[in-house]
């Protein structure tokens, strides 16, 4: 049996000893890391809270201005229904045609079922805005409504590349035209 020497010993100890160190130097930076990732995604999400709070106030002003009768849900989608319809509440996997007009609150028509065509989706599987989903489930065949949904429900920071400018304030009319089954 070989013996290890007493210079091979100094040195196995010291390679220990650099990678024990190198270790927790890089432990170390990735906690620096987590802490400033943590930090940025903390002031992230306050700043949207901020600009959500924001928006939501030039909703009020634009429905009190206007003198509009809408209520407000949790998520800070505004609507007002105009004619209730028939029949029983629209439910996720119903599929919705809907003539519709989408503006910005200057006026601005961004998209419309007179110029695009009407709205045929299965409510649920997504595809649509998410505050056009949670709108749509409180209506029934038939009915007529104008929902106002903030940047989040609709689309978000960048828009949609086209008519629809970055965290564009919307406004949807919408009728319902027809409700189907799967």
């Amino acid at each position: 049996m070989k013996t290890i020497g007493y210079r091979n010993c100094i040195r196995i100890f010291l390679a220990v000893l650099l990678l024990s160190v190198s270790s927790c130097t890089s432990s170390q930076s990735r906690r620096d890391k987590s802490k400033e990732e943590d930090i940025t995604l903390d002031k992230i999400i306050e700043y949207n809270r901020r600009m959500v709070d924001v928006e939501q106030k030039v909703i009020g002003k634009y429905v009190e201005d206007n003198k509009l009768n809408m209520q407000a849900t949790k998520t800070g989608l505004w609507y007002i229904l105009h004619e209730n319809g028939k029949g029983d509440k629209i439910v996720k996997g119903q599929i919705v045609t809907l003539n519709y007009k989408i503006s910005l609150l200057d006026g601005t028509v961004c998209y419309s079922s007179a110029n695009d065509g009407q709205k045929v989706f299965q409510v649920g599987k997504g595809g649509v805005e998410s505050g056009l989903e949670e709108g749509i489930l409180m209506l029934r065949k038939g009915s007529k409504a104008t929902f106002i949904m903030p940047p989040h429900l609709a689309h978000g920071l960048v828009g949609d590349d086209d008519r629809i400018p970055s965290r564009a304030i919307l406004k949807y009319e919408v009728e319902v035209v027809n409700v189907d089954e799967k």
